[in-house]
């Protein structure tokens, strides 16, 4: 495609360029045909879309310069279908194979069109305003009803920067630091907005961002907050005391607690959906640190043993000596010390709920029997008793060892290992997904700060690189163990690479060989997250939207940013605002 100096864009093919550019230009821009220019920028021809679907049915290679093509003309004009008829070419196929292949590939080619306009009349149909912009923030494709709102025609609209249609958008951002915002306040034309922006991925990166104006005003949240509050009028007592009783807050559980992005991600969420369905054991393995209880109490809340308890053992962290009492429950008299009236065990407290077996790996062989017993017969002893008591308990097992290993060496029962492992669930170290670590760093940072009662605060473009580059031998335990110590020892609200842990700043030292650099440098290549730039696009918005609310007050926008004025100006140049 050629853009002349005035901006103007005319589709044109080049003779360098090959025939598989020309189909994305075909497929792109839905016209019967394109002008070919020669290397003087003269145009020689047209190319049309029955000559270019000819040209592959003859086997034409699509790596195929469309200069090699025009040699085979016999005229360099604009050619009419009887000439396209009469162009000379080495066919390998009979006449019939041939007209088969072109008409296969119109019917592929009005399938895909139909496709887009499906696709078009059902953005157009959708009350909320929606807009797809590319990984370059350009606008492809926008709706009725964000048109409408904005007042603008589509046409005019499309290939353009999203920002210089919609008023205070951060698509552009999104795009760049790809984590969703959703149910954002945005303001347009002086009305107040609620909104969410999706970044796409695809293959690792972000390909372009999705933005849905939800709410045309909050004055329509406020009548739908209004119809709420009806309905509640006219339910029943029982159910209003219910609602009082219930906490305000809305309680993140099952597989929206598993915070991530990445492909391993989405395929745990999947599986915890359908382990959930079922009673069946669970076995989660994982590195230290992983979430593994995380993820036995996302299928336990979405599974039918969500009223019971959630019981957690860490079989590790029990005596041997201590582990069978507090697993099992003890009566009275048992042992010396034994409390009076006994104590229930932990399979007892999970009934009608679930079990999280933690570190099943460390448990000695002789519980190893025991366990499998319970499993089996479904019932529990007392330590010192008599009576089995009937159980219904959830079991999930979580390890961090390679349990087929032990199994070998006769460090863990087989019997038991094949009881365990009937859905098997593996969380992957958070290095094999550095795609995950954005949303789980704002997450938590979101989550921390709420906890203390303290302002949000952010990371800057070289501390969001060091983060990202870091290798998180304690996975998400060490980063939330990190992002809790940069909310208590920073005192501003941005953190800066330097307010880092040490040991995360000096990881580049401590790479082991040339494969685990250039394990790393792929990571980065496919994360394709360039933070310098996504931070400083950010620094640019919010400067912008200060000067903005102090209507060009420098020293009041300086003070809303929480910075001295002679910073603000010092930006202001550096941004050229």
């Amino acid at each position: 495609m050629y853009r002349s100096m005035h901006g103007c864009e005319k589709i044109v093919l080049r003779v360098d360029q090959t025939l598989k550019e020309a189909v994305q230009l075909f497929i792109c821009y839905e016209i019967n045909e394109i002008p070919v220019i020669d290397r003087q920028r003269r145009e020689i021809g047209r190319l049309t879309y029955r000559m270019l679907l000819k040209a592959l049915a003859d086997k034409w290679d699509d790596d195929t310069t469309i200069e090699a093509l025009w040699n085979v003309q016999e005229t360099t004009v604009e050619h009419t279908e009887e000439q396209q008829a009469d162009v000379p070419t080495e066919s390998h196929a009979p006449v019939s194979e041939l007209v088969a292949d072109i008409q296969r590939l119109e019917q592929e080619l009005q399938g895909a069109h139909s496709m887009v306009e499906m696709m078009k009349t059902v953005l157009d149909s959708a009350y909320e305003g929606i807009a797809v912009v590319d990984a370059q923030g350009i606008i492809r494709e926008i709706n009725k009803a964000y048109c409408q709102f904005l007042g603008i025609r589509r046409e005019d609209a499309i290939g353009k920067h999203v920002t210089e249609v919609i008023e205070n958008t951060r698509l552009h951002i999104c795009i760049e630091t790809g984590i969703p915002e959703r149910g954002f306040i945005q303001k347009i034309f002086d009305q107040t907005m609620i909104v969410h922006r999706i970044p796409i991925w695809r293959e690792g990166k972000v390909v372009g961002a999705i933005g849905m104006l939800i709410f045309q005003g909050v004055s329509e949240v406020y009548q739908i907050f209004q119809r709420v509050q009806e309905l509640s009028r006219q339910s029943s007592q029982k159910e209003k005391q219910v609602k009082r009783a219930a906490s305000p807050k809305k309680q993140i559980s099952g597989a929206d607690s598993i915070v991530g992005r990445s492909p391993a991600i989405a395929k745990i969420k999947q599986m915890v959906r359908r382990a959930a369905r079922v009673p069946s054991t669970v076995l989660i393995t994982g590195e230290s640190g992983t979430g593994k209880e995380v993820l036995a109490k996302a299928i336990h809340q979405s599974s039918p043993y969500v009223d019971g308890n959630f019981v957690s053992v860490n079989c590790a962290a029990i005596p041997e000596s201590l582990l069978e009492a507090e697993l099992f429950g003890y009566e009275e008299g048992a042992f010396t010390g034994a409390k009076k009236g006994g104590k229930p065990g932990k399979f007892q407290l999970a009934h009608k709920g679930t079990l999280f077996l933690d570190e099943i790996g460390d448990m000695p062989l002789y519980m190893q029997a025991k366990i499998l017993r319970v499993l089996e017969e479904k019932k529990v002893e007392r330590v010192g008793g008599v009576a089995e008591m009937e159980l219904d308990v959830r079991i999930i097992a979580a390890t961090n060892k390679n349990l087929e290993e032990m199994v070998q060496k006769g460090e863990f029962r087989e019997d038991l290992f094949y009881r365990l492992n009937i859905i098997r669930i593996h969380i992957p170290a958070l290095r094999e997904r550095k795609m995950d670590i954005p949303y789980l760093l704002a997450y938590h940072m979101e989550r921390i700060c709420k906890q203390f009662g303290l302002k949000q605060k952010e990371f800057t473009k070289e501390a969001m690189q060091a983060l990202m580059d870091y290798s998180w031998p304690g996975n998400i335990r060490e980063l939330v163990n990190v992002v809790e110590w940069l909310v208590g020892m920073v005192d501003g609200q941005k953190i800066e690479k330097e307010h880092l842990p040490s040991h995360i700043l000096s990881s580049a030292l401590f790479m082991k060989n040339g494969r685990e650099m250039e394990e790393r440098k792929h990571i980065i290549e496919q994360t394709d997250v360039h933070w310098r730039d996504i931070v400083d696009n950010y620094e640019r918005e919010r400067i912008k939207q200060a000067l903005i609310d102090a209507k060009g007050n420098k020293t009041a926008a300086a003070r809303k940013l929480g910075m001295h004025r002679s910073t603000l100006y010092e930006k202001l140049k550096k941004y050229n605002l």
